[in-house]
């Protein structure tokens, strides 16, 4: 039936630090085949995201990790090319986790049915999935904004923070961004609408992070730790929220890092200012999703809601565009373009 092979990116190592090409592998394999209740799928486009580097580490964590020799996992659009279930057909375009590889086969319960006229495909692995909806609910349940309070958002340019900063100008309340360039502060506060951005690589982000927030910050939406949580954590209000989503300036970490003892400073602003601070997945409010997309999808139509991509032509691009995730070097959602849809044949 398919004459072509199947490509996929497995772990080859366990990553010491940042990845390393050598950390991955491509293979190619016979495409599998699909039994009842499944469907083959062939990849249009996958999603790569900064939980992915936690995976690869063994260990407990809040997902099982991926073993050596697994492909690597991940979101994916991808196109119906057989189906042993009812509801699904040849041509249908679904939201899965087939992971880094050309073709995957999923139970078709576990695969969403995307429309293609309501937005474009592609959001399914952004704006309107994971990413936004993590987005939506650490923001909402979490942070709880309320109109005029300041919410100030690491990574604001990224797939999450400019969603994080957009909902909260939605719900009243002044959006500061934190980004890594020049370029990336004016895409947040020209494009998304944020009130301020700061770009944390300046020499006087901590005193530009403070002009921002004259009244201090009631929300910190944490994606990076770092630089960026210690210049934060001295801004934050009494009563002050922390959803923490994210900690990217950690992840590539191999040992403690060394120098002050920033934990009794950390406790004292918890006890004193009576912060709270909650770490969170999405999948947590997965209850929430129709109440996400009732929200959002008519925020994105009526463009209250903007977003950008930056998308990675061919699989074997894969290894080097997601390294390019901890060096701040992307911009917007990383997504990697496997293949292009097939069109019907004429007269099919």
């Amino acid at each position: 039936m398919h004459t072509t092979r199947n490509r996929r990116i497995v772990l080859a190592a366990r990553p010491k630090g940042e990845p390393a090409d050598e950390d991955f592998r491509l293979e190619e394999t016979d495409i599998p085949s699909s039994a009842g209740g499944q469907v083959l799928l062939r990849t249009l486009y996958l999603s790569l995201d900064p939980y992915m580097r936690g995976r690869m580490n063994a260990g407990p964590s809040y997902a099982p990790p991926v073993e050596i020799g697994q492909v690597m996992q991940g979101a994916t659009v991808g196109e119906v090319v057989e189906s042993k279930a009812a509801g699904l057909q040849p041509g249908d375009i679904v939201l899965a986790y087939s992971g880094w590889q050309d073709y995957g086969v999923a139970d078709a319960r576990s695969v969403r049915k995307l429309d293609p006229q309501l937005a474009p495909v592609t959001t399914a692995l952004g704006v309107l999935g994971m990413p936004g909806m993590t987005g939506y609910t650490g923001l909402v349940n979490i942070g709880q904004p309320k109109p005029g309070e300041t919410v100030v958002v690491s990574s604001a340019a990224g797939a999450v923070g400019s969603v994080v900063g957009q909902i909260a100008k939605i719900r009243g309340c002044r959006a500061v961004g934190i980004a890594g360039s020049k370029e990336k502060c004016g895409f947040v506060t020209e494009e998304l609408g944020f009130d301020a951005c700061v770009n944390y690589r300046d020499d006087g982000f901590e005193q530009a992070l403070a002009a921002a927030a004259p009244n201090g910050i009631d929300i910190y939406f944490e994606n990076v730790g770092g630089r960026v949580f210690q210049a934060v954590l001295p801004l934050m209000n009494l009563f002050g929220r922390v959803p923490v989503c994210g900690l990217v300036a950690h992840y590539n970490l191999t040992m403690p890092s060394r120098g002050v003892d920033r934990v009794p400073m950390l406790m004292t602003a918890i006890l004193t200012r009576r912060l709270t601070f909650r770490g969170f997945i999405v999948g947590d409010f997965a209850a929430q999703r129709d109440e996400f997309m009732r929200d959002m999808a008519p925020w994105l139509r009526d463009g209250k809601i903007k977003y950008r991509e930056d998308v990675v032509d061919g699989l074997e691009q894969a290894v080097s565009a997601f390294k390019r995730l901890f060096r701040g070097q992307n911009f917007g959602k990383l997504l990697v373009r496997v293949a292009q849809k097939r069109d019907p044949k004429p007269g099919a």
